[in-house]
């Protein structure tokens, strides 16, 4: 054959089919020679035609799958064991252990999907980060939030298809930030799932209590606090007409609190990543590590996205508004507050982890069994750490601090 058919990089496919990976038409892959093939597993991988593997972080551990439905193009993402990529478009995202997503998806980065989390087909996704179980149906927008809830692949949290989490406003902000569930209580794996009906969205940034079911149709534009709920929205208002300047910022302390609530969860959840998760990434190995990287990676990509959007916001504030002043004062203070030291992790709780790493026992079952006491333990400490933050929110914008609790 002509050298010019051939694809890029026919020495990484050779390398790749003598490690074990099976491609039915390797010449329709295309591998950037960016690629280090020694970060692709040769257990298990399956690599279908017009599959296009890029980035110089990329890793493939096993039993990974892509393109099963449609050509996929990956992009430094790390894909842990088991992950089943169907046809679509990921870049600067990590997939744990059993995720997956279905033909047409986009990934975009600071995407991280946890264990056994995942879609059907046509969803899109950026700065979101999935927790174990959570299931998005077909047709979905899902960007800049965080969902939890569920304990197994048969009680897990879900979006129906067509949902949208609405995420970017008229007036060209994005500190739209939405929590459904909580990061103290998710990452233990034992609250009830959440459910938000398909053909429906939420205005960004709200906070969705555990259990909470939110019929089809809906648009949530307020908190829902209590826990086991039903919600249905009505229909809309008639339709009204006033003036907009497209930069309305009457709530803006409550806007505040939302973004300054999501960014301690975050410092939350990186804490539980390096004190607890990681010795079950490097009882996988050396791919098993960089993965556990690229899951913190995505967590650290959340916060500057987080702080980015809220140091732009505060430069849009009108200095002859007292709240408005007040934030754009303090708004470089408060970023400063995120990401630092936390409150050290119960030795129990770390040294039963590594143990129970140690003997094999996968992540997702070794949280399941962590006695009553651990869990707890646990919850409190991850629960301190963001009231840890708020308590130095609060020495700066006491009115923010106020908010943090309040439904809207």
């Amino acid at each position: 054959m002509d050298d010019a058919l051939l694809p890029r990089n026919t020495a990484a496919l050779r390398a790749l089919l003598d490690k074990g990976v099976t491609m039915p038409v390797p010449l329709t892959v295309e591998i950037g020679d960016e690629v280090d093939v020694e970060h692709v597993s040769g257990d298990g991988v399956v690599i279908h035609p017009g599959t296009r593997i890029r980035g110089a972080s990329t890793v493939i551990s096993a039993g990974c799958e892509l393109g099963r439905e449609g050509p996929v193009t990956i992009e430094d993402c790390r894909l842990g064991r088991g992950v089943a990529l169907k046809g679509g478009y990921a870049a600067r995202a990590t997939f744990l252990d059993g995720a997956n997503l279905g033909l047409g998806h986009h990934v975009r980065e600071g995407c991280l999907l946890e264990e056994e989390s995942g879609g059907a087909h046509c969803v899109g996704l950026k700065q979101t980060i999935l927790m174990p179980f959570v299931t998005l149906g077909s047709l979905i927008n899902f960007c800049d939030c965080l969902m939890a809830g569920g304990t197994s692949r048969t009680e897990h949290s879900e979006v129906g298809s067509s949902y949208i989490h609405f995420n970017f406003t008229p007036g060209g902000d994005k500190t739209t930030p939405s929590l459904f569930g909580d990061v103290p209580r998710g990452v233990l794996l034992r609250e009830p799932p959440i459910f938000l009906g398909g053909q429906g969205g939420a205005v960004g940034p709200v906070r969705t209590a555990y259990g909470a079911v939110v019929a089809a149709g809906s648009v949530l534009r307020s908190d829902i606090r209590e826990e086991r709920s039903l919600t249905i929205v009505g229909p809309p208002p008639a339709m009204t007409q006033r003036d907009f300047t497209g930069r309305e910022y009457r709530g803006i302390n409550r806007l505040v609190a939302k973004n300054l609530d999501y960014l301690a969860s975050l410092d939350a959840l990186e804490a539980w990543y390096a004190e607890v998760r990681l010795p079950f990434f490097a009882a996988q190995g050396a791919l098993g590590v960089l993965v556990g990287e690229g899951a913190r990676e995505a967590i650290a990509a959340g916060r500057r996205e987080r702080i980015t959007r809220l140091l732009a916001l505060a430069g849009r504030m009108d200095p002859g508004q007292a709240p408005q002043a007040a934030f754009a004062a303090h708004a470089q203070a408060l970023t400063e507050i995120f990401g630092g030291s936390y409150a050290a992790v119960p030795e129990s709780l770390s040294t039963h982890a590594a143990a129970t790493a140690a003997a094999g026992a996968p992540y997702v079952e070794a949280i399941r069994a962590l006695p009553d006491d651990l869990v707890n333990a646990g919850q409190h400490w991850l629960a301190g750490i963001i009231e840890d933050r708020w308590a130095d929110v609060e020495a700066l914008l006491p009115g923010v601090a106020r908010l943090r609790h309040r439904e809207g």
